[in-house]
């Protein structure tokens, strides 16, 4: 399964050019999605992956 970190609710956009993309689950900064990194370090997965609250929803 591919995790789409844009649409994690922990996925943010930081303002360092060298490391835009981050996980604030896990608490780091990258330039590439995430759960790529995830994926290479551990060869799992992510499973800290929460979707996006879409808007009407509680």
């Amino acid at each position: 399964m591919k995790i789409d970190c844009f649409k994690c609710q922990y996925f943010r956009v930081t303002w360092d050019q060298n490391n835009p993309r981050g996980c604030s689950a896990y608490g780091f900064k990258t330039k590439q999605l995430p759960s790529v990194l995830v994926k290479q370090s551990s060869g799992m997965d992510c499973l800290k992956f929460v979707a996006k609250k879409q808007e009407g929803q509680r």
